[in-house]
């Protein structure tokens, strides 16, 4: 797989989403920290140009909440990929 994410996020790792017989792998990456962001994008699932798609999450949350924007994250990409192919 090609990672295409933004080079100061830090890579967490991956998530397997499911629609239908399709397994989809997003990959997490954390923000870095307030003072090193150039910008303050919406955190959650992303969906790029084309194909690409990721989950990002606060580098300065904890463990809990980082955890909750990638469980919201993952329903998410499974309710924007289930409309993209079963539609």
């Amino acid at each position: 797989m090609r990672m295409t994410g933004h080079t100061k996020n830090r890579f967490l790792g991956y998530v397997q989403v499911r629609v239908a017989s399709q397994v989809h792998t997003l990959p997490v990456e954390a923000m870095p920290p307030i003072g090193e962001r150039d910008t303050d994008p919406k955190l959650g699932f992303i969906t790029g140009d084309g194909e690409h798609m990721s989950i990002l999450v606060d580098g300065d949350a904890s463990d809990k909440e980082q955890r909750e924007t990638i469980e919201r994250a993952s329903v998410d990409a499974a309710k924007h990929l289930s409309r993209r192919l079963l539609n």
